[in-house]
């Protein structure tokens, strides 16, 4: 049996990246997978890998701003599977790479909504199922953007700035109903994102092309490569397991070091 056997979890932003990996290893260790993501072919995708990895999922189309909608995919989990035990709050976006004072305002707005409205809005509405389970685990995605400055990225640094704010608010008040709130601060992660910064990053003309910008990054961080999203998706797995049980209000870096170079 695997640690997720008869747990059923959420994972927002499932349809590729990080979300996907987290769906992947969840399903392995036996849980049914509530999978929420606004692109319908993207959900269909990890669906299909799900049961591949031999676990059970749900579908569910939703934008993470919209409240209705983020208490319809609970619902959702609910009625497909029985109660919440884990909602992986991953579903975000990079905005732009530019300077403070060029960043785009509609762009910015967009970033708070998804990022950090998003967050909020999945521990508001998940709390009531995970108290008729008498407690549960909530992950949050966060970012070592985080816990740094982000010259050029202001509006995702900031966004993940106020996700470990959340995160500790939600672990304290959550605490008394036996729900754990911590978070993931990954680095440098090999998906699309990473991939869009190191595109733009050319295009401001901060680096020559986008090999450059991988070079120097990983020429700074200590175990010299990009993080997998297999990697966090298995911190997020361990944060969401029973072993993590005296676990919450933290904020784990997974970054090869990044952070401390």
């Amino acid at each position: 049996m695997g640690r997720f056997t008869d747990k059923v979890v959420i994972v927002t932003g499932a349809g590729a990246g990080i979300g996907r990996a987290a769906c992947i290893r969840f399903a392995s260790e036996g849980a049914s997978i509530v999978t929420v993501d606004m692109d319908s072919d993207g959900i269909n995708e990890t669906n299909e890998l799900i049961k591949e990895a031999g676990g059970q999922s749900h579908g569910v189309v939703a934008d993470v701003t919209v409240s209705s909608q983020v208490e319809n995919y609970v619902n959702e989990g609910v009625s497909a599977f029985g109660g919440i035990d884990v909602l992986f709050n991953n579903a975000g976006i990079m905005g732009h790479v530019a300077l403070l004072e060029d960043y785009e305002e509609a762009i910015f707005d967009q970033v708070y909504q998804v990022n950090v409205k998003g967050v909020w809005l999945g521990m508001r509405h998940v709390k009531p199922a995970m108290q008729k389970r008498g407690g549960g685990s909530i992950v949050n995605t966060a970012s070592g953007a985080g816990l740094m400055a982000t010259p050029t990225i202001i509006g995702y640094g900031a966004s993940k700035h106020a996700v470990v704010g959340m995160t500790k608010t939600g672990a304290v008040e959550f605490g008394p109903d036996n729900i754990r709130v911590n978070c993931v601060c990954p680095g440098a992660v090999n998906t699309s994102m990473i991939t869009a910064i190191e595109e733009q990053s050319t295009e401001l003309g901060a680096v020559a092309d986008p090999s450059e910008y991988a070079n120097l990054l990983n020429e700074r961080t200590p175990l010299g490569r990009y993080v997998e999203p297999e990697e966090v998706a298995a911190l997020v797995a361990f944060l969401a397991a029973d072993e993590s049980s005296i676990i919450t209000g933290t904020a784990y870096v997974i970054d090869g070091g990044l952070s401390i170079s």
